[in-house]
């Protein structure tokens, strides 16, 4: 029987699982219908970010692990998924670029904080806005849509942006 206490860190731990199978489904085929399933397994690696944050604070069992373990996560997820998306032709290989750089630096603040003997900083309301408009600009992205995609792109990037600083 799992505890009650460790199932948003397991909740995580699937979230990370389930890159893999993302990225296999995204890279099989450039067919509408894969990318439409692309972005369901996505969705639902991303709805795992929020239940899980979710019943972390509802059943007061926030850890260190899961405060260091899920903003690496979403990482491992974003990042792989527009690294996708710039193979697939959706995103410019600078914006993924700028958004992989400033995740990797963001990362890299909080392991050296914890290095030097400072404690494990949640994610900032700020931050988590940023993810999930990543998350969802990822799913728009991947979903069949009438609107031109560079005009999305735009969009995405706009709002990624706003939420950068």
């Amino acid at each position: 029987m799992i505890k009650k206490e460790n199932i948003p860190n397991l909740l995580t731990l699937v979230r990370i699982a389930m890159i893999p199978f993302f990225l296999f489904i995204t890279s099989s085929s450039n067919k509408v219908g894969w990318h439409i399933f692309a972005a369901v397994i996505f969705a639902i690696a991303s709805f795992t970010d929020y239940l899980d944050g979710y019943l972390a604070r509802k059943w007061h069992v926030v850890s260190n692990f899961g405060k260091f373990a899920d903003p690496l996560a979403d990482k491992m997820l974003v990042m792989s998924a527009f690294i996708m998306l710039v193979g697939l032709g959706l995103v410019p290989a600078w914006v993924s670029a700028v958004i992989i750089c400033r995740e990797l630096a963001v990362t890299g603040l909080r392991l050296l904080l914890v290095e030097t003997g400072g404690k494990v900083l949640a994610a900032a309301m700020l931050g988590k806005i940023k993810t999930a408009t990543q998350m969802l600009s990822i799913i728009l992205l991947l979903w069949p849509l009438d609107i031109p995609r560079k005009r999305l792109t735009l969009y995405c990037s706009f709002f990624h942006y706003l939420f950068w600083i």
